[in-house]
């Protein structure tokens, strides 16, 4: 237990060193611009980059190889990408149909519904859905999780690869950055309030139904040994899928089923938690009939 405790403290660590060096070089960007509003939005892009980039040194010192973490050759990636796409499509379209149904997400009419729009819109929900899956699943289900097995069981890796990946979904600040409160102390209250944000739990279903995304995703990496672009075709996938939601629909938070969504983006909840989790124990159940 104390071995499990200590290997999920040090992603930890390394989260803290780059968010920091990200604070550190925000700082002097938006100061030589003399910007103070681009600082929180710098904050969040390089820790990003950092978070990305942090693949490189952190395989090499552990002894792990592309293909441990997960990347196959080009036209394997592709076909594991389109398979993922299409599982995302499988698993979210239910969701959105029964929120629909329920009348928590209604038509919006006051779009300009033409195809010329309609694809503009796709057009921008996929480029940006492959960013996220990219980056993302590089991250969370390449590195840090290939990095958590090595030491861990496959259970305790993907369980806190999860919390890890729910976790960072609400690492952001929300404070104004004036002139007055530019400096070094401002630029690390923005991150300390970042991580407060983290822990304070204000949106505890949609931390639950990221949680279960990342459970979900990290079941489907621990499939195969090089079949990452499944995951992040899968996670393409959903992030198309609600960047088109929110662009086409408009949520009711009024009705007797608003509960089962969240503030976040509208869509991710309870239901999704409950949905992805269901999933999850059909998966394992029909494991074991196979088995017998």
């Amino acid at each position: 237990m104390r071995r499990a405790i200590v290997y999920a403290l040090v992603p930890m660590l390394v989260l803290f060193i780059i968010t920091s060096s990200a604070c550190v070089f925000s700082y002097l960007i938006a100061l030589s611009f003399n910007d103070p509003t681009i600082l929180r939005k710098l904050m969040i892009r390089l820790s990003q980059i950092l978070l990305l980039l942090s693949i490189f040194p952190v395989s090499k010192w552990l002894g792990l190889n592309k293909e441990m973490l997960g990347y196959a050759p080009f036209k394997t990636m592709l076909k594991q990408f389109w398979r993922g796409f299409g599982l995302s499509l499988l698993i979210l379209l239910p969701v959105f149909f029964t929120l629909n149904i329920l009348g928590v997400h209604c038509i919006d009419m006051t779009k300009a519904w033409t195809f010329g729009w309609m694809a503009k819109k796709f057009g921008i929900a996929f480029g940006l859905g492959l960013l996220i899956g990219i980056v993302e699943e590089s991250v969370f289900r390449g590195l840090l999780l290939t990095s958590l097995r090595k030491y861990l069981s496959p259970f305790l890796a993907v369980l806190i690869s999860s919390i890890y990946y729910a976790g960072l979904h609400f690492l952001d600040s929300k404070s104004p950055v004036s002139e007055e409160t530019l400096s070094w102390n401002g630029s690390f209250q923005l991150l300390g309030e970042a991580y407060h944000n983290v822990f304070a739990m204000q949106e505890p279903t949609a931390f639950l139904a990221l949680c279960a995304v990342g459970l979900f995703l990290g079941v489907l990496r621990l499939r195969g040994d090089i079949n990452l672009a499944l995951c992040i075709g899968c996670h393409t996938g959903w992030v198309t899928l609600i960047r088109m939601n929110k662009s086409t629909m408009s949520v009711d938070l009024n009705t007797p089923y608003s509960f089962l969504v969240s503030h976040y983006d509208g869509v991710i909840g309870l239901f999704v938690a409950g949905w992805l989790l269901f999933a999850l124990a059909s998966y394992w159940l029909f494991s074991k009939v196979i088995k017998l």
